[in-house]
């Protein structure tokens, strides 16, 4: 049988372990998730200051697009289906 205060103790110790391997994680950089929820699929190429592509990996099945805007520095997650972003992706990689 297992008293309060051994419960609490093992309560707290099974916490923290928790937090130290979620805080490790991010450390490295990690994204646990992916980063897009909604994407942007008008063209807004002439706004766009630099682009991050994210190949599809364990943690999100789909390549995602985060443009940073030119004047404001809000990044967007681009439609990587959109007509545009394919012609827009192969521009930015060929410079």
């Amino acid at each position: 049988k297992i008293r309060k205060p051994q419960l609490l103790s093992l309560i707290v110790f099974h916490s923290n372990l928790c937090l130290l391997t979620g805080k490790s994680l991010r450390g490295l950089g990690m994204e646990l998730r992916c980063r897009c929820i909604e994407t942007e699929s008008r063209q807004i190429r002439r706004h766009v200051k630099e682009v991050e592509i994210i190949p599809a990996n364990s943690h999100c099945e789909e390549s995602e697009i985060i443009a940073t805007l030119k004047i404001t520095g809000l990044k967007v997650c681009l439609d990587p289906e959109a007509p545009w972003v394919k012609k827009a992706i192969e521009w930015w990689m060929s410079r």
